[in-house]
């Protein structure tokens, strides 16, 4: 058995965790640097996206620390949870991106416009002509014929499965380490 702390990273389901806490993190900062440094604005389904990630994140830590702390049936519970949340994010995204292919249509009030300021000296209808509207059904980007609702869909099922292993080796009673 290992001692709680110190042999926690040699834990196999600590292993898997942080790894998933670690793609989680990539994924959501690439998200948002895609968004603040690379002009790309999102939709609504894609901020709906980012939910699993601003949710699994903390919550893949708390289970790193359950594990940390010797709790394994706890961590397994919220490793689980984190994977269904991205499981769920996976479907959110294939809904998304079949929307941009145009195999089934989009929610009608999907299209969100860049915020505009109050201008005293602009008419309310010379700053609606400079506002871009972002929809749901067209993709802003593609690298290697997917959007970033397709990527997201493959990164949702790899940290689900990721979650998966994770809870699978914190409820497994003999606790192997890899050396």
């Amino acid at each position: 058995m290992l001692s709680p702390v110190a042999d926690a990273y040699k834990d196999p389901a600590y292993r898997w965790g942080a790894l998933t806490l670690m793609a989680a993190l990539a994924g959501i900062s690439i998200a948002l640097g895609a968004q603040h440094l690379g002009g790309l604005a999102p939709c609504p389904l894609c901020l709906q996206q980012r939910y699993a990630y601003y949710a699994g994140i903390p919550v893949l830590f708390l289970g790193l620390a359950l594990i940390g702390a010797d709790q394994r049936r706890n961590a397994a519970i919220v490793f689980l949870l984190v994977a269904l949340a991205f499981f769920t994010n996976a479907g959110l995204g294939v809904y998304h991106a079949g929307a941009e292919w145009k195999f089934w249509p989009g929610p009608g009030s999907c299209a969100a416009g860049a915020a505009f300021t109050t201008d005293a000296q602009t008419s309310i209808l010379e700053r609606l002509k400079n506002v871009e509207v972002v929809r749901c059904d067209e993709a802003s980007w593609r690298f290697l014929g997917l959007s970033f609702a397709g990527w997201n869909v493959l990164l949702s099922i790899a940290l689900c499965i990721g979650a998966l292993q994770a809870a699978f080796f914190a409820q497994d009673k003999r606790v192997d380490t890899i050396a």
